[in-house]
């Protein structure tokens, strides 16, 4: 028997979630016209929505001092590719409280990984 679950996976694929906390590069294509090109967002992942294949996650970033938040749906066929760069340590689902925070404050600790 074939389940709902099932086929959403056959038709959208197994990507890997990121998860909150970390950095990452999420490189988009972008359409001016009649051309496209990739663009990267660098930021930390502040929130991840699952619902099954509609998982959204939202991106912050510091932008000449304003923050710039993203929210990517992960299994868009615009969302070309997402780096992991560092995993931070972290007790929350959400880090909407980075939004208040600037500079040394709104550092985290960073979990290390081997090599």
């Amino acid at each position: 028997m074939i389940t709902i679950s099932d086929l959403e996976k056959e038709l959208v694929g197994d990507k890997n979630t990121p998860r909150v906390g970390e950095r990452v590069s999420v490189h988009y294509e972008i359409s001016e016209g009649e051309k496209s090109r990739i663009q990267k967002f660098e930021g930390l992942v502040i929130a991840v929505k699952n619902s099954s294949n509609r998982v959204t996650f939202t991106v912050r970033k510091e932008s000449l001092g304003v923050g710039v938040e993203r929210v990517f749906p992960l299994y868009s066929p615009f969302v070309k590719k997402v780096d992991v760069l560092k995993q931070h340590k972290v007790r929350r689902s959400k880090l909407y409280f980075q939004r208040e925070l600037r500079g040394k404050a709104a550092r985290l600790k960073e979990i290390r990984r081997k090599k």
